[in-house]
C-alpha cells in the first residue's frame, strides 16, 4: 500500500513538473474594445489551436469601461484600447508624443498599471457614419447629418463620452461647429455604453443614422454613407500591451506576437482593420 502512494506522488510530481513549461496551463485574460470582438474571437481560437497550452479569455467592452475595471483591480494580462487615451491613463511611462487621441495627458495623469515595454500600436481603424435598411432619413454624408441635426429632422446614435467612439464623434462635433449639449436638449441624440450597443441601435432602425466604427458596420452589415478624414477626429489607432500584474508574462508576450503576425493580421483585414504592428 505504502509503495502505491510513493508512486502515485512520484507521477504528480511528475505531472506538475510539466505542467510548468511554457505555454503550459496558462489562461490569459485579455481586456478588449468591444470593436474588437468578432475578429478577435476567431484570432484567439485559431491561437489555441496552434497553442493548445494556453486558454485565452476574452472581456469586450468600451475602452473606459475596461480601463476602470483595471484601475478597481480586475485579473487581466492583456489590455488593447480603442484609443490611445484609455491606455496612456494606464501607462506610467505614456508622454505625450504617443497620445494622439488628448495630447495633453502626461504621465503624472497616469497609473502603473501597462508594462510599458510590451506596449505597441495594434492597428488603425476608420470611423464611419452608417444608416439602417432603406436609409429612410436620406442621410447622405456628414455634411447632411450636420444640417439635418441643426434641423432636428434625425435622430442619431453616439458612444458616450468615456467611450473612444463616443469621443470621436465628439470631436466631429467640434470640427463642425455642433454643441452637443444642444443636440441632446433637443432630443435627436441617443446614446451607447459601448461600439455594440450604437450599432444595435442602427440595426434596429430605432434611430437615423449613428456614427460607428467602420470594421463594426462591416460585421453588422450596415450601409457607410460616409467615412471621418483625420482631419475631422484624428487617427483612430488601438494600442496594445501586456499588464504588470500578469500571472504568465511570458505567454501575454507571445500572444501579442502573434497579433502582429501576417496570420492574425489576414483576419483584421477582413473587415476593414489596417495592421499596425
Amino acid at each position: 500500500m505504502k509503495r502505491g502512494w510513493i508512486l502515485i506522488l512520484t507521477l504528480a510530481l511528475s505531472l506538475t513538473a510539466c505542467g510548468g513549461s511554457k505555454n503550459s496551463g496558462a489562461e490569459l485574460t485579455v481586456f478588449a474594445a468591444a470593436s474588437l470582438q468578432e475578429t478577435l474571437t476567431e484570432i484567439g481560437e485559431n491561437y489555441q489551436r496552434e497553442h493548445p497550452g494556453v486558454t485565452l479569455v476574452f472581456n469586450f467592452d468600451s475602452s473606459g469601461t475596461l480601463k476602470t475595471q483595471i484601475e478597481e483591480g480586475a485579473d487581466c494580462d492583456i489590455f488593447i484600447s480603442a484609443g490611445q487615451k484609455q491606455m496612456n491613463q494606464l501607462d506610467a511611462a505614456a508622454a505625450p508624443a504617443v497620445n494622439a487621441d488628448a495630447p495633453e495627458e502626461n504621465a503624472e495623469d497616469s497609473l502603473d498599471f501597462i508594462a510599458s515595454n510590451t506596449r505597441f500600436n495594434l492597428l488603425e481603424n476608420k470611423v464611419a457614419l452608417v444608416v439602417p435598411e432603406g436609409n429612410p432619413a436620406g442621410i447622405q454624408n456628414f455634411d447632411g447629418l450636420k444640417a439635418a441635426l441643426e434641423a432636428g429632422d434625425v435622430l442619431l446614435a453616439m458612444g458616450n463620452e468615456d467611450v473612444p467612439v463616443g469621443q470621436y464623434t465628439q470631436k466631429i462635433f467640434a470640427y463642425f461647429g455642433l454643441d452637443e449639449a444642444a443636440l441632446n436638449a433637443a432630443g435627436v441624440l441617443t446614446y451607447g455604453s459601448n461600439v455594440k450597443e450604437v450599432t444595435s441601435q442602427v440595426s434596429e432602425g430605432t434611430v437615423d443614422c449613428g456614427i460607428i466604427y467602420g470594421t463594426d458596420a462591416f460585421s453588422a452589415g450596415l450601409t457607410v454613407v460616409d467615412a471621418a478624414t483625420a482631419e475631422m477626429c484624428g487617427q483612430v489607432i488601438y494600442p496594445a500591451a501586456a499588464l504588470k500584474n500578469s500571472k504568465f508574462p511570458e505567454e501575454a508576450q507571445a500572444f501579442l506576437d502573434y497579433l502582429r503576425t501576417p496570420a492574425a493580421g489576414a483576419v483584421l483585414e477582413a473587415v476593414g482593420f489596417t495592421p499596425l504592428g
